[in-house]
């Protein structure tokens, strides 16, 4: 293997400074063995490569679970940023499995071969945090379950993937063609997971000290590098590194609708009397409280967990702070924490459905999932019954 004709390598030629720039795919060895040739070959001044801080500790400790504290993710409502993490990496981890490649190893042995040799890594990717909520408030909510539906398919598929299709996958064409029908799909995900971070890596790479920097990425991202490059385009890093604020839209229907039950149930106390608003309250309360505590069950949550879930889900559901799921995965996580080894195992476990119930940190998800769907059908049942009784 020549690193100097290899298709996957890309010379670029900044105001005298050069630029290597390695395409890779993150399940495939021969990505792997490229990146320490063109590394040991060209001797540049610095590596850059796609990760970000919190990737690179991932794929560089396998002690990196032991930190995780599942009950501060809770707190910090980021369960659903876990879950779609934890998706598009039982996915990967899938495909590499088949070839007994770890995903990003090639990323890995890029900063491995930088450290033998003593040259300096810049870590140029965007936090994988900021990325995946950008991508989750930017599409819509029907579209939030299709992807995750999609991905859950890819993830549960008996299909078998071999390397010579992988090399065919990372040929441009067909990257391209990817691309686009995702852009066609949901182009607002395209733009935050692919276009944002293409511009991220472009400017990160061009920042980098250094008179020849090597640059190992992605294959999707080479285009839009490339591009990027070659026009002299700068991007400011800043505004793409913010998260963006949930629509106002949301935040008044957040609000509207506790007031339009509460509203309603005092005006059928006023209008037909204390009785008929005591029944209204007691149907609000069994609407809600039964189906999230049956969703917690299916889930084998805790006991406690599951009543939590009666007793939350009729107040929650009237104030946007804070979701019933969220306390009723909290009081699971309290109860009956992961083991280290089943966050080990998460990967592997997320793959066969029969073993979520198993992995006491699928299990918190489940009982997160279920009974937040628990909840969002009793407060539609709920308030459709409340509201239909307003004109009796």
């Amino acid at each position: 293997m020549s690193a100097e004709t290899h298709q996957d390598i890309h010379r670029l030629d900044l105001d005298g400074r050069e630029i290597v720039l390695v395409g890779t795919a993150h399940i495939s060895q021969e990505s792997a063995d490229l990146v320490r040739l063109v590394i040991r070959d060209e001797q540049p001044d610095r590596v850059c490569v796609e990760l970000d801080e919190r990737r690179y500790q991932a794929l560089s400790q396998e002690s990196r679970w032991e930190s995780l504290d599942i009950k501060q993710v809770i707190r910090n409502k980021q369960l659903s940023t876990l879950l779609v993490n934890l998706l598009l990496g039982a996915y990967q981890k899938k495909l590499g499995g088949q070839l007994g490649v770890t995903p990003g190893t090639e990323l890995l042995e890029a900063t491995k071969a930088a450290d033998e040799d003593g040259i300096p890594i810049s870590l140029c990717d965007r936090d994988i945090r900021i990325t995946l909520r950008r991508a989750w408030r930017r599409i819509g909510f029907f579209k939030k379950f299709w992807l995750m539906a999609s991905v859950m398919a890819g993830i549960m598929e008996d299909s078998e993937i071999s390397e010579e299709q992988l090399r065919e996958i990372r040929q441009k064409d067909v990257l391209n063609e990817m691309m686009n029908e995702l852009g066609e799909a949901m182009p607002a995900l395209k733009e935050v997971l692919i276009d944002e971070r293409d511009a991220y890596l472009a400017e990160k790479i061009r920042q980098a000290d250094g008179d020849r920097v090597v640059a190992v990425v992605g294959a999707g991202h080479v285009a839009g590098i490339v591009d990027i490059l070659n026009r002299g385009e700068t991007t400011e890093l800043a505004p793409i590194e913010e998260i963006p604020p949930v629509s106002p839209i949301w935040k008044w229907v957040g609000w509207a609708i506790p007031v339009l039950i509460v509203g309603a149930i005092v005006y059928i106390g006023w209008d037909q009397g204390g009785a008929a608003a005591g029944d209204n309250i007691v149907y609000w309360v069994l609407a809600n409280g039964i189906p999230c505590a049956i969703g917690a069950a299916i889930a084998l949550a805790h006991p406690l967990a599951i009543l939590a879930a009666f007793v939350s889900a009729p107040i929650t559901s009237l104030s946007p702070l804070i979701g019933a799921a969220y306390v009723v995965a909290f009081v699971q996580a309290y109860f009956r924490p992961p083991l280290v080894r089943e966050f080990k195992s998460v990967g592997d476990d997320f793959t066969r459905v029969g073993r979520w119930w198993g992995n006491k940190l699928l299990r918190i998800l489940l009982t997160f999932l279920l009974s937040g769907m628990g909840s969002f059908l009793g407060t539609l049942v709920g308030g459709k019954e409340i509201l239909s009784n307003l004109f009796r």
